[in-house]
């Protein structure tokens, strides 16, 4: 059975509102069209193996429908998860970096657009370094923990309001984060220098033992030989010492 020219004229509105709508979600937030940079790789530290560092977004929250007090937090996926990331509804849905091995993502570092004004006043450096809170708990929401793994991560800025999302901004390229590298040696020079070294260390202990052992062999002998011995001569002058009282010739031939 048609539909008159009138009665599909009321349902259009009600069509418009569902293309709107995600499955299982509210209105869908507006899109930004701002991809966010990793700083200027000149910078130190710019990627680390917990560590990235980002641009601030200056001046891209402009529209009318972002309020100053509204949320600005940076979602932090794993690049294969960044496709089925679901917005959050509620702050109290907002998932933390506990969540991240489950979910493949979490929010943190929460602003707002007055942090992130579209002039740079003076020489500042205004940058977002994601993953260097080393004293937050994992669980607590907005937490900047440090990232777990060399990645490749993505991320993207979602403005949130007390009614859900309100705008988002377009996902970054694959960040990498450095890995440490093992170090290699050749297991031949490896153990040549080992038997050299140890070779070198064994015949300095010796010559250091040697002569240890002659300067103590040296000194034992220079002292014996200059200190005089006066025990034989001391017997003898004892043995030739007569006391007054130890005989009397007269009393001998008088008994």
């Amino acid at each position: 059975m048609g539909l008159s020219g009138g009665q599909s004229g009321l349902l259009m509105p009600p069509l418009l509102l569902l293309i709107c709508l995600r499955p299982g979600t509210g209105l869908a937030p507006e899109r930004i069209s701002y991809v966010p940079q990793l700083a200027s790789a000149t910078l130190a530290g710019t990627l680390t193996q917990s560590t990235f560092t980002l641009e601030q977004p200056r001046g891209q929250f402009g529209l009318l429908n972002i309020s100053d007090f509204d949320p600005i937090w940076l979602v932090v996926a794993y690049s294969n998860a960044s496709q089925n990331v679901a917005i959050p509804q509620r702050v109290e849905d907002i998932p933390v970096p506990a969540d991240f091995p489950q979910r493949g993502y979490y929010l943190t570092l929460m602003a707002n657009r007055a942090l992130y004004p579209s002039s740079q006043p003076g020489n500042q450096l205004r940058v977002l370094r994601v993953g260097n809170d080393t004293s937050c708990f994992p669980t607590s929401r907005g937490c900047n923990h440090p990232l777990p793994g060399p990645g490749p991560y993505r991320v993207k800025f979602l403005v949130m309001s007390d009614r859900g999302p309100v705008a988002e901004t377009e996902w970054s390229s694959d960040i990498h984060l450095q890995q440490a590298e093992a170090l290699q040696v050749t297991p031949g020079l490896q153990s040549t220098g080992a038997v050299v070294i140890i070779a070198i260390l064994s015949v300095l202990l010796a010559v250091l033992l040697t002569a240890l052992l002659a300067l103590l062999i040296y000194t034992c002998y220079d002292t014996c030989e200059s200190t005089p011995i006066s025990g034989t001569g001391a017997s003898v002058s004892m043995r030739r010492y007569n006391t007054h009282h130890m005989f009397s010739p007269r009393a001998v031939r008088g008994s």
